[in-house]
């Protein structure tokens, strides 16, 4: 695929402008505890909802969760395998970006049943993997399906300014 000097440089603008957002909302959520452990309500998860308009999301969300994760002070394994857990949630987004409502469920089911692994392996959580797939998946639905969701309806009446079409495709609201 190639790109015109301007498309790269918006690519690239937008993948930062999405990493720095994600890390500074996640450090704010981290200030209130509620960006780590076993309930977690990270608002920078909303942003999740960004593949559907832009693919320099999918970077720009992987990049943001792997500077909040060292940021933050996450165990080398959260930093790693959270972000990847990030990443792929943002690449399939991107795929269902024409589904109705369907693209917010990666970011939610790909955290709610990995992100429980992260927390008994490597921060030692004594709880039951079902119990923490149930309140991670609750603090990523409240992440995604509410404040994910108003952002996406929000920046839907803008679309046509923030992200142009050769980069959205059909978007649908």
């Amino acid at each position: 695929m190639s790109f015109s000097k301007k498309s790269s440089a918006l690519y690239v603008a937008q993948a930062g402008i999405i990493a720095a957002l994600y890390v500074v909302l996640t450090v704010f959520a981290a200030g209130f505890d509620l960006a780590s452990g076993a309930v977690q309500v990270r608002i920078s998860e909303a942003l999740t909802v960004l593949p559907v308009f832009t693919p320099a999301a999918v970077p720009g969300l992987f990049i943001g969760c792997l500077l909040a994760n060292l940021i933050t002070g996450s165990a080398i394994y959260d930093v790693v395998f959270g972000s990847l857990i990030t990443l792929a949630a943002a690449f399939v987004t991107r795929l269902l970006r024409n589904q109705k409502f369907i693209y917010t469920i990666p970011p939610v089911l790909f955290n709610a049943l990995g992100v429980p692994v992260i927390l008994i392996l490597a921060y030692g959580v004594n709880s039951a993997y079902p119990f923490l797939v149930l309140t991670v998946g609750a603090g990523e639905a409240i992440s995604v399906f509410g404040f994910g969701f108003a952002l996406k309806k929000i920046l839907g009446r803008y679309r046509n300014v923030l992200f142009p079409e050769k980069d959205r495709q059909r978007v649908i609201d």
